[in-house]
């Protein structure tokens, strides 16, 4: 069943990024609705598959590759919902193809790692509010990527961006750094509820991660302080967000990595 959740997932995905890249050249636009609706249903089939293989007996299996499909799947999901409010059409391709992609290791590469957050309570809500913080940050990162792309368009070919289907590059940037600030407070109270629930952040368990996740912090205060301050925008958010959210994808990951693939 678990095999056949993924595969559905994953092709479900594939298929509504096709819908969404096959039209985009087209001059009413890629259908926009029927390619939500196909991975509506595919994010229905991979919630499914994440519910069987992450919830097992006993205890939960967090593998980098269920956490990375799990995250994947968050946000997939808060695109989806805010796709009507907020401009992500170029980006939900991207999204859907990296949803697809995931739900496959999760089912394919062979690692687990088992733990039993179920008997600790705050280590619940530490795990909640990092991954909701690292969603939020990721999406932020898409939302510099478009920006970045919309950047290039507009000195290359000008006026012709007025008829294309990419949004105004005001309105993204306003919704980037509305998404740094939620995204940067979210990691804020992460790092805090580490620090309460866990008994020793600095320990040789969660060094790593603390000091990496405290630089991330570090990098998008400075990066909003500037902006609020500075006026900053283009190439210096855009380089920013990427080295936050690196440094942030090191800490969350990275030993995962490390002590599921290589040792």
């Amino acid at each position: 069943m678990n095999t056949l959740f993924a595969i559905s997932a994953a092709l479900l995905y594939a298929l509504a990024a096709a819908v969404l890249i096959g039209k985009f050249v087209h001059q009413d636009g890629p259908n926009k609705r029927l390619g939500l609706s196909i991975a509506s249903v595919g994010a229905i089939a991979h919630i499914a598959f994440l519910t069987n293989v992450i919830i097992v007996a006993p205890g939960q299996d967090m593998s980098v590759t269920n956490v990375l499909s799990l995250v994947s799947w968050i946000i997939t999901v808060s695109m989806l919902i805010f796709a009507r409010a907020i401009p992500n059409l170029i980006l939900l391709p991207v999204v859907f193809g990296f949803a697809s992609l995931t739900v496959l290791a999760s089912q394919f590469i062979p690692v687990s790692y088992i733990m039993h957050i179920e008997l600790q309570p705050g280590l619940v809500i530490h795990i909640s509010l990092s991954l909701f913080a690292y969603c939020t940050l990721v999406i932020a990162f898409l939302y510099a990527l478009q920006m970045s792309y919309i950047t290039y368009r507009l000195k290359q070919k000008g006026a012709a961006l007025l008829h294309s289907s990419l949004p105004p590059l005001m309105l993204v940037e306003n919704i980037l750094f509305k998404l740094l600030l939620a995204g940067t407070c979210l990691l804020t109270v992460s790092l805090i509820s580490g620090f309460v629930f866990l008994e020793d952040m600095f320990n040789k368990t969660y060094a790593h991660k603390t000091v990496l996740s405290a630089a991330a912090l570090v990098v998008f205060l400075i990066l909003l302080i500037g902006q609020k301050l500075r006026g900053w925008r283009g190439r210096q958010v855009i380089v920013m967000t990427v080295l936050g959210v690196t440094l942030l994808s090191l800490a969350y990951f990275g030993s995962k990595l490390v002590r599921e693939f290589l040792l």
